[in-house]
């Protein structure tokens, strides 16, 4: 069966141009033109990709995609004019699993759309999380992730984080002990096929311990210089 993909930019000849490609590749497709109907149609169906542009009308693109967390974990691919790294984190913060700077070769969008649809099928970059609980530290210091209803608590608290930040998580918890170099969890987490910001995983590093470290005051993710990081 081929992979239904939808298509949610506001640039119909783009739209169309994206579409016959995918047609020529065998994919099926469907289109929308803005946020709104792009997040009906999301919403209403089960599809193996969406290819989201972020300038929408109506409902901006990052708006879609955060709604669209909030239900389904469908792998969404931004299509951007922008090429600020504050504008991919954002969007990768919100949930999107990779992202395609405008103008863009259409060689390049089908590999990543090629590497998302095999990571959620299980295969090449491993980001699929196992169905069991993790734990680390000690008393109210506590950190539990627990991969069956996709939450985090510490403290009995719970931790309200992202999808890429809870993969982040669980592959260190996963872990435990190691020492875990920056290539290793960006395969992990963002998959061998991933082409971006090498300083993504520093970043949401970062994210993880502003949410968890500061917030409860204790040293969970420990910095090994030069090598990685991990949790003890």
């Amino acid at each position: 069966m081929s992979e239904k993909i939808l298509i949610v930019e506001d640039d119909e000849k783009l739209a169309r141009m994206i579409e016959l490609e995918l047609g020529h590749e065998d994919y099926e497709t469907e289109k929308a033109f803005d946020g709104a109907a792009g997040l009906e149609k999301a919403e209403g169906a089960d599809f193996d990709l969406i290819l989201l542009d972020v300038m929408l009308p109506g409902i901006s693109g990052i708006e879609v995609l955060r709604r669209l967390r909030k239900s389904k974990a469908t792998p969404v691919i931004l299509l951007t004019a922008r090429d600020e790294t504050v504008d991919k984190v954002l969007g990768l913060d919100s949930g999107a699993d990779d992202y395609v700077t405008k103008p863009f070769v259409i060689e390049e969008l089908l590999a990543r759309i090629r590497a998302a649809i095999r990571k959620r099928a299980g295969g090449t970059g491993g980001g699929a999380v196992d169905s069991h609980a993790l734990t680390a530290g000690v008393g109210e210091g506590t950190v539990r992730l627990d991969a069956d209803a996709h939450t985090t608590t510490c403290g009995g608290e719970e931790v309200e984080l992202t999808h890429k930040e809870f993969e982040l998580l669980h592959c260190l918890l996963e872990n435990k002990g190691r020492v875990m170099s920056r290539d290793a969890l960006l395969n992990h987490v963002w998959g061998y096929d991933f082409i971006g910001e090498t300083n993504v995983v520093d970043v949401y590093i970062r994210f993880l311990r502003s949410k968890i470290d500061e917030r409860f005051d204790i040293k969970l993710i420990t910095t090994v210089r030069g090598v990685g990081y991990k949790i003890v």
